[in-house]
């Protein structure tokens, strides 16, 4: 199982981004996904969860209208489209099987 997120970096509150996850050796397509964070000295959140159908099953609250969820079986890649993104939203973002894999992490920092 390899499971490598990207997409992460350096943004100004309000702006946007678009993490994926590109995921191997696995049937990507018959498991559900998601996706967690986890800031310095913070435990780690849940933000999303996807089904392998795509359906949306989990948002966070602090997310919620924010933040979308997505995925592409037939590239085996996940996404996080993140809007109006604030300071709070800084932390690693990694994107996880829901049997526990999990990838190696992007850093998003929300800044001035």
């Amino acid at each position: 199982v390899q499971l490598v997120e990207s997409g992460g970096g350096l943004v100004q509150p309000g702006r946007s981004l678009t993490l994926s996850c590109a995921a191997s050796g696995f049937p990507f397509s018959q498991f559900g996904m998601k996706w967690y964070r986890q800031a310095p000295g913070k435990e780690r959140e849940l933000v999303a969860a996807i089904s392998f159908a795509g359906v949306i099953t989990y948002y966070a609250d602090s997310v919620k209208g924010r933040f979308t969820a997505s995925r592409d079986n037939a590239k085996s890649t996940l996404y996080l489209q993140m809007n109006s993104l604030v300071p709070e939203d800084t932390a690693v973002y990694y994107c996880e099987t829901t049997t526990g894999n999990r990838g190696q992490g992007t850093q998003v920092t929300v800044s001035t």
